[in-house]
């Protein structure tokens, strides 16, 4: 029997878009999100639309934990905030790979931040 992470790896590979669910930084509740993302093995790349201005970034600085769901699977993951420009870039061209060119320029408009899950 395949284990959830399995079936959510399938279903990582399949869809576009996922649900992400963060703790709010100041209400302490659960705030969710449809995001893009990038997943190469085990690792799942989120890239925040405004970058550091994005509200479910920030609140995943104060607690680095989300909720992946990709319709009707999911799990909770770690996530690393990554500032570093050069693994920044690196995310910014799998979403550019995967989703377009045009448009990761249409819908994103700040690239300083990234976000890095590790799917057990």
């Amino acid at each position: 029997m395949p284990s959830q992470n399995d079936s959510l790896k399938d279903r990582l590979s399949r869809y576009r878009e996922i649900k992400i669910t963060v703790t709010g930084r100041k209400s302490g509740r659960p705030i969710s999100n449809p995001v893009w993302f990038v997943l190469e093995g085990d690792k799942l790349d989120l890239l925040p639309v405004k970058g550091s201005d994005t509200q479910w970034y920030q609140n995943v600085l104060k607690k680095p934990t989300i909720r992946v769901e990709a319709r009707g699977a999911e799990t909770e993951l770690p996530v690393t905030p990554i500032t570093e420009p050069a693994q920044v870039k690196s995310v910014v061209e799998k979403f550019r790979e995967k989703y377009g060119a045009g448009d990761v320029k249409k819908y994103y408009s700040k690239f300083d931040v990234a976000v890095i899950g590790q799917v057990k």
